[in-house]
């Protein structure tokens, strides 16, 4: 049988993904500090709201909640010896919801991509993960959501090579295409130091090399949009690339942290994109069903048009960091300042891709 991910990246000009998880389950209790994971056992009915809200929306991709879901990130919460059931319960869950949704809606069609995200850890030389141990751990979260029916294995929020690598290897043992995508911030890299172009360039090594890779979480709109269009630029002919940026910018407000992002700016930003060379557009942080409805209208209606310019997407979606103004410049940012920070920030505790 014909891959369904596959299929639809042949039939169709784009797909569409999801939203976000986390900051949309704040909304209907999860606290900070709660394994989101755990959820798709202590509270089934929400995460099957949220994947139905994204089918709703007119995803045509959704994700499962398993984000955290390597036996290093559910240390954290006790659950290192759960990481089968809590990957393959994730994926049933979303599954479901897509089968269901399918079969409401005949000729629709709807993919579940398995969410894999950082284990939190260090490879060596920096740390004591070793290459064959984030195989191992990725292998055996890929294996879960290979059964609980996922159609492709989305490794999301990466910042290293190594990890990057290892998760690939990890994943491939599962017989499932493979999505990855980095998370490139404030200077215009990821916090272990990649820029877009280095990812692009990087990606074309993999093996197997992953369907389609590209950019989620960071910053913003704007400088999500700046990093897929340096990204393009460094592709391969035929290269299927992936823009999930965030909702706008997080600010607090009551003691929540909530992004400014509004409907509007999404649906600017959806068009933007597939300019700048993304063919999957989604939502990361932030991102609502309401968000996803005028991503969705957005992309049904785009007319194609030139690759936007620096100047065309701080009129749209406002300022682009100084960053990723070098970046789109060919000026890259020196990386000693985020290689640094990126090192601090990857001994602690991952948040999920909210």
């Amino acid at each position: 049988m014909t891959n369904r991910f596959l299929r639809l990246l042949q039939e169709k000009p784009f797909l569409m993904a999801d939203g976000a998880t986390g900051t949309n389950l704040f909304a209907v209790g999860l606290m900070a500090g709660d394994s989101p994971e755990t959820w798709n056992f202590l509270h089934p009915e929400k995460i099957t709201a949220l994947h139905q809200s994204f089918v709703d929306a007119g995803s045509d991709l959704i994700l499962t909640n398993s984000f955290g879901g390597t036996r290093h990130r559910l240390k954290l919460h006790g659950d290192q010896d759960r990481v089968y059931e809590i990957n393959k319960r994730a994926a049933e869950i979303a599954r479901a919801v897509a089968d269901k949704a399918m079969q409401a809606q005949p000729g629709r069609e709807i993919v579940v991509a398995g969410s894999m995200g950082p284990t939190g850890e260090l490879f060596e030389p920096l740390g004591a993960l070793t290459e064959q141990g984030g195989i191992d751990a990725f292998e055996e979260q890929a294996l879960a959501l290979r059964d609980g029916g996922v159609d492709v294995l989305w490794i999301e929020t990466m910042s290293a090579r190594e990890e990057v690598a290892a998760a690939v290897k990890g994943a491939a043992k599962a017989g499932l295409p493979i999505v990855t995508t980095c998370s490139f911030d404030t200077n215009g890299r990821t916090m272990m130091g990649i820029t877009p172009a280095d990812f692009a360039q990087f990606v074309q090594t993999l093996d197997p090399k992953p369907v389609a890779y590209g950019a989620n979480c960071g910053v913003g709109a704007s400088d999500l949009t700046a990093t897929i269009l340096q990204m393009a630029k460094a592709a391969q002919p035929g290269d299927i690339i992936v823009a999930k940026g965030n909702c706008g910018i997080p600010f607090y407000d009551e003691g929540k942290i909530k992004y400014n992002g509004t409907p509007e700016l999404m649906a600017d930003y959806a068009g933007l994109v597939r300019d700048a060379g993304a063919r999957i557009v989604g939502g990361c942080c932030g991102t609502s069903p309401e968000h996803l409805k005028a991503i969705r209208t957005s992309l049904d209606s785009h007319q194609p048009g030139e690759a936007p310019t620096m100047e065309t997407i701080i009129a749209k979606l406002g300022p682009i960091t100084t960053g990723a103004q070098a970046g789109l410049s060919g000026h890259a940012a020196p990386a000693g300042d985020g290689e640094r920070r990126g090192r601090r920030r990857r001994s602690e505790n991952n948040e999920a891709t909210f």
